[in-house]
């Protein structure tokens, strides 16, 4: 590990239902305990049992994007080339002092853009084939959020996408990492956005009953790790973080935020929608972030959970963290920031990073909220309810996918 080439931090930018495009503002609501998650706007939702969403309330892409060309990208497309201005200003990265052919980027996303899909399927069933929209085919292609970020800010060097569902936005982290480590880039733009929700999207989760049904108060449908939880919550937005080599941050005297050290991959093999119910192939993959890091389980200090909110995956995840960490796992602090957000599906491994990385600099670890009734299935410590103090060295973030994909990795405080 010392032999290889150090990859860091520099700058976040983030697209949230929490703070529209603020990080600092995204972090003061997760360590508030605050929810994002309200009444669902953006579709009737008379005909489904899912009636809440984490929505981006104030989402206005003409801040970011000339009008004209927006209306021309997906959502998702918006909201990615927004939370990559946003890294890069945070990262004081000039761009026009940069080598653009060592600049690239890696986004991960699950579904590509199911709203323009929808609303294309509807014109060519009433209208016909041709009053499709010229730009259709490329307003869902999932590459173009990766490819329009590239483009709007001349990233000329390595470009790529992940599409491993809920684990995608720390898939692309983590194969972003690899690829300045072999010397592929110097600076690589990378998370994952995802902006899908309409009524396509929402029936095909409603159907397979992955999604809430609670019928109160729409702050309370998160609730990871609870006794009361019944699925997750869809969510929207965009999470983009500045990765690059220590020495190119160095030379540019960046400010460096955190580090990556740890990366793991696994495939459960199993379903396509249910996680493994032991937990094998997601404690696998904690494993080999770890053994990436070169620590040990009771050198963490923090696991942000992939804590979706559902049956199956919570109480998979909790076998995961014990059969990976062993003893370690009661003691090690575990929250899910799904709780106030919902769940970003291929955004949500990016802005979890995002609130790993400000864990770091602030000793400080938001809450599991909602956080009610003990389920005998989640007996770990999940900080519920409340933020707690803790001096943060080394956090772990899981994400895991339909198909059984799963994604780990491990950030640590910046140390020279």
């Amino acid at each position: 590990m010392n032999d290889r080439v150090r990859v860091v931090i520099t700058g976040m930018g983030v697209i949230s239902p929490l703070g529209g495009d603020s990080v600092e503002v995204y972090w003061q609501g997760l360590k508030e305990g605050k929810s994002g998650i309200s009444s669902m706007t953006l579709v009737d939702t008379s005909a489904f049992p899912c009636k809440v969403a984490g929505e981006v309330k104030e989402f206005d892409p003409a801040k970011y994007i000339n009008p004209r060309e927006a209306r021309r990208m997906g959502r998702f497309t918006q909201m990615a080339v927004a939370a990559a201005q946003l890294a890069a200003e945070n990262a004081r990265l000039n761009l026009s002092q940069e080598n653009p052919e060592r600049l690239g980027v890696l986004l991960g996303n699950g579904n590509g853009d199911f709203i323009t899909t929808q609303e294309n399927a509807k014109v060519l069933f009433e209208k016909g084939g041709m009053r499709v929209s010229p730009f259709f085919v490329s307003m869902i292609l999932p590459n173009m959020a990766a490819a329009t970020v590239s483009r709007i800010l001349g990233l000329r060097g390595y470009s790529n996408t992940v599409i491993t569902a809920c684990a995608a936005g720390t898939q692309a982290i983590g194969e972003a990492a690899e690829v300045i480590r072999r010397g592929g880039a110097d600076v690589i733009f990378s998370g994952g956005t995802e902006a899908g929700i309409c009524e396509l999207a929402l029936g095909g989760f409603c159907v397979m009953r992955a999604l809430t049904s609670w019928p109160g108060d729409p702050t309370k449908a998160s609730r990871p790790f609870d006794a009361n939880r019944d699925g997750f919550v869809p969510g929207e937005g965009a999470g983009v973080l500045i990765l690059e080599s220590l020495e190119h941050a160095v030379r540019r005297n960046a400010t460096i935020l955190a580090e990556v050290v740890g990366y793991g991959v696994t495939s459960d093999a199993y379903h396509p929608v249910q996680p493994e119910e032991t937990g094998d192939g997601a404690a696998r993959a904690i494993r080999l972030a770890l053994q990436d890091a070169g620590i040990r389980p009771d050198q963490l200090d923090y696991i942000n959970a992939h804590g979706t909110s559902t049956p199956l995956n919570d109480a998979a995840e909790t076998l995961a963290i014990k059969k990976a960490l062993g003893e370690a796992a009661y003691r090690v602090p575990i929250s899910s920031t799904k709780s106030m957000i919902g769940h970003l599906l291929g955004a949500a491994g990016a802005v979890e990073a995002i609130a790993c990385v400000k864990t770091i600099q602030e000793g400080i670890i938001h809450p599991t909220i909602n956080q009610e009734t003990t389920d005998p299935a989640c007996d770990l410590d999940y900080v519920p309810n409340v933020a707690r103090r803790k001096d943060v060295r080394y956090v772990l973030s899981d994400s895991f996918g339909f198909g059984g994909q799963n994604a780990c990795l491990v950030l640590k405080r910046f140390e020279e």
